[in-house]
């Protein structure tokens, strides 16, 4: 696979998870505040699905008002026992005032809390840019795309987790 995140490398030592998800029951929440960009990794993230191998019936896909409300539609469906990860994405671009810093910060926060509290891999799929430009940049067509990434990156967590000891 090219792009940025390589599959595990057998030649590294130690636990590894994969990208196999072929058993992989998976969540994803999608921010439709700048839903034109949001769409993009979405569509990422679909192919990301395909990529892995997850099934389509496996596959849930949600909508949250914004990338502020992500956290808690995360956290619920972590909680839900029905899903082996979440992913949240979501666009947010710098403006003029602090509100930019205020829901990135909450929705870093809140999803790493999600999976905290919920031992679930709640993965963090939001884009916080300068841009539309640097957006749209990482919401391509192919496998460089976040979302693409973020999928790919929760079946590899999904997978090392259940070859961890309990």
């Amino acid at each position: 696979m090219a792009g940025s995140l390589p599959a595990p490398d057998a030649a590294l030592a130690g636990i590894q998870g994969s990208h196999d998800g072929s058993a992989v029951r998976l969540a994803v929440v999608t921010a439709r505040w700048n839903d034109h960009l949001t769409i993009r990794l979405l569509d990422g993230a679909r192919r990301g699905y395909e990529h892995c191998g997850i099934r389509s019936e496996n596959v849930t896909e949600a909508w949250a008002p914004g990338a502020f409300e992500l956290p808690l539609v995360c956290q619920q469906l972590a909680a839900s026992g029905e899903f082996d990860a979440v992913i949240a994405i979501g666009v947010v671009i710098r403006g003029e005032t602090t509100h930019y810093d205020i829901v990135s910060e909450a929705a870093a926060v809140g999803v790493r809390e999600a999976a905290a509290l919920t031992g679930v891999p709640v993965i963090f799929g939001v884009l916080t840019t300068e841009t539309e430009a640097q957006v749209l940049a990482r919401a391509g067509d192919d496998d460089t795309n976040k979302g693409f990434e973020a999928v790919v990156t929760a079946v590899e967590m999904v997978t090392l987790l259940s070859a961890l000891p309990r």
